[in-house]
């Protein structure tokens, strides 16, 4: 196997070690890892943690606001059954009471308080992503109270409809027919400007459970940046990504077999992607920055089929 650390001039677009120090310990989301942020790429805007949680973990997000926009995404880790989450949430968002027990999404608008989140069932280990946009620094959540527990429950004192900020499907429209019998088609969208009018940024996501044929081709976005995850669903091994897999950046050819992000400001070109073993299926999620539909991500692509 080839040396998966290779040190390239385009190594640094690459996270391969999250922060795992930033947050406290929480019994049943352990660790919390940080794959996104200005200590791991100076000068990014975002925040990314990622965390399986393997039981109903102890109350630790309570009510709490932050300056900037906010995605939260929980997914099953089972692919043949992907949005069937294995749990049952609820949630506050200023003061509105949601419950999910499917894969779903929540946009959270800057200064909109968030929580308590409350783990009501939990029959499988799932994932939760959340996602901060605008800022990459990471303090924001502890300065934030969210770990802080908060006495009695919030109350909503608007007539705002906080459902239009809940994505509970996917919408099914991206993705090649042809890679169907080893990736998953149509991928999963959740979110859009389609789906919450109120956000402006594409996550798409799906499992990969076999060598991918024909391979991701390279591409190059002119207009907007992206984040590209690669994630396993092992919670027993958390950083494992379950394959050997090769992600070309700028003129590199860098290969993978740990969970991995990929910041790509606009103008750096990536791929081809090329899968060489998977053992277990994982995740790859796009996001595009600023991007709000599926059209827009596809027709900024600038797609390369001819490279090796």
């Amino acid at each position: 196997m080839a040396d998966l650390k290779s040190i390239s001039e385009y190594e640094k677009y690459a996270i391969r070690q999250p922060d795992m120090t930033l947050f406290p310990k929480v019994k049943g989301r352990e660790p919390i890892m940080t794959y996104l942020n200005n200590r791991l790429f100076p000068g990014v805007p975002y925040h990314i943690d990622m965390s399986f949680i393997t039981s109903k973990p102890e109350p630790h997000i309570f009510e709490h606001a932050i300056d900037y926009d906010r995605i939260y995404i929980f997914w099953s880790t089972d692919h043949k059954n992907p949005q069937l989450l294995g749990a049952t949430i609820e949630c506050y968002i200023n003061g509105y009471r949601t419950e999910f027990s499917n894969t779903t999404s929540l946009f959270i608008p800057k200064g909109v308080r968030l929580g308590p989140v409350n783990w009501l069932k939990l029959n499988r280990p799932h994932i939760m992503m959340e996602f901060i946009i605008g800022t990459g620094d990471s303090s924001v959540l502890k300065a934030s109270g969210m770990f802080d527990p908060k006495d009695g429950l919030p109350q909503k004192r608007d007539d705002i409809n906080y459902e239009q900020y809940i994505i509970r499907s996917p919408l099914r429209e991206a993705g090649n027919p042809m890679q169907g019998p080893y990736r998953m088609y149509p991928t999963m969208t959740y979110m859009s400007s389609r789906q919450c009018k109120a956000n402006n940024n594409y996550i798409e996501f799906g499992y990969i459970w076999d060598i991918v044929e024909p391979p991701l081709p390279r591409m190059t976005h002119y207009n907007f940046d992206e984040i590209v995850l690669h994630f396993g669903n092992d919670p027993d091994n958390p950083a494992s990504l379950g394959g050997h897999m090769r992600f070309d950046v700028g003129k590199d050819k860098l290969e993978f077999d740990t969970n991995f992000c990929v910041w790509l400001p606009r103008g750096l070109s990536h791929g081809p992607l090329i899968w060489y073993d998977i053992k277990r299926p994982f995740i790859e999620m796009a996001i595009m920055l600023n991007a709000g539909t599926v059209e827009e991500y596809a027709n900024d692509a600038n797609f390369e089929l001819d490279v090796k």
